[in-house]
């Protein structure tokens, strides 16, 4: 996305010096739907895009330095510097159809390439892109209703930036989702916030799947907004300014590059939380916390120490040792490991004693 609107950026200068020939569409703000998009086809897939679509273009493989040659008309551009705007595509290697300008043709034609894909065997999705005005084109419902028919492997992404030049949506369309319209061609959509890159990407992956899958083509609208006037002869003073504040926090660059906060750690002042004390320290260190090493547990164990089955056993003693041992250890063979083992378990002060308790009971 940070490629995606470095080279647009670039491309601003370059048109402001007069270098750039043709028209220049700018995508500032849209660059998640673009790249989360592309990033969920495979190789073998096929995309077509349009002209706010060049972080499409990156993630297939296009190199910048191809799309400032191709706005500048250079000899050295992919059409040797036949065309002085963003109408190129790459058939042989990185399987891109070039934009068309009559919006909405791009939809039957890469049914057309979802077809012969299938026909061949490719198991290939094809996907393209669409504005909200190039929705209320007759060429989008007669392709959309012809991928549905041909249960083409097609994914159709609607990007509702709210403007069709200086046409809002809501003059447009009747219509609060844009994504209903695949209803009347009995097929699936989607609709995810086109600011959110991670939302674009699993929603589009999962799309993408599905229709290579077999189940038909999908629609996923993607909610954003045009930063930018149609393109750079057009100041979009039509913009009301509030509109225009509030997606302009919601740039998909800086909320993608937020979500890391809070979740690494990089440096020593990075968590400020620290213990608030309300009791004396002293009270929880030692010496004042220090307690002797001696617990009672009430009827640990097989319970048949010599004070009976409830007795409490005591750990840390030379008793302990004794009552852990049991009666059970000395039937072992007829051996009497008592001393042996209690000199494990009690402290060396009290072995003797250990030792010596276990004698009477062996004379006895």
């Amino acid at each position: 996305m940070r490629l995606n609107r470095a080279v647009e950026d670039m491309m601003v200068k370059l048109f402001r010096q007069n270098k750039i020939v043709g028209g220049l569409y700018s995508s500032l703000g849209q660059e998640a739907i673009s790249v989360g998009t592309a990033y969920a086809l495979e190789k073998k897939d096929w995309l077509a895009p349009m002209i706010r679509n060049i972080g499409a273009l990156l993630v297939k493989g296009v190199r910048p330095r191809d799309v400032f040659m191709q706005h500048m008309a250079k000899y050295d551009s992919p059409t040797k510097g036949k065309d002085g705007t963003s109408h190129f595509g790459d058939l042989d290697d990185l399987h891109i159809v070039s934009p068309i300008s009559m919006l909405g043709d791009l939809i039957p034609v890469m049914t057309g390439v979802a077809m012969a894909g299938r026909y061949l065997g490719q198991k290939i999705v094809a996907m393209t892109w669409i504005g909200d005005g190039g929705s209320s084109t007759g060429v989008f419902h007669e392709g959309l209703n012809f991928a549905a028919v041909q249960k083409a492997p097609f994914v159709l992404i609607l990007e509702n930036n709210l403007w069709a030049y200086s046409t809002p949506v809501r003059k447009q369309v009747p219509l609060e989702n844009l994504a209903d319209r695949a209803k009347a061609y009995g097929i699936d959509s989607y609709i995810v916030d086109g600011n959110d890159v991670v939302a674009v990407y699993s929603t589009a992956k999962e799309a993408v799947e599905r229709a290579r899958a077999g189940e038909g083509p999908i629609l996923i609208e993607a909610k954003s907004f045009r930063r930018m006037g149609h393109a750079q002869h057009d100041p979009a003073e039509y913009v009301p300014k509030e509109m225009r504040a509030h997606w302009e926090a919601r740039d998909p660059i800086a909320l993608s590059e937020f979500a890391e906060t809070g979740v690494y750690c990089t440096g020593d002042d990075c968590h400020k939380i620290r213990a608030k004390w309300e009791r004396p320290i002293a009270e929880v260190t030692p010496p004042r916390s220090s307690v002797e090493a001696v617990w009672t547990v009430a009827g640990f164990g097989s319970g048949k120490g010599s004070g009976g089955a409830n007795a409490p056993i005591h750990f840390g003693d030379a008793q302990s040792a004794e009552n852990t041992v049991g009666n059970d250890a000395k039937s072992a063979n007829g051996r009497k490991p008592a001393a042996k083992l209690a000199a494990k378990v009690a402290p060396k002060k009290t072995v003797k004693a250990a030792s010596a308790s276990a004698s009477r009971k062996a004379r006895g």
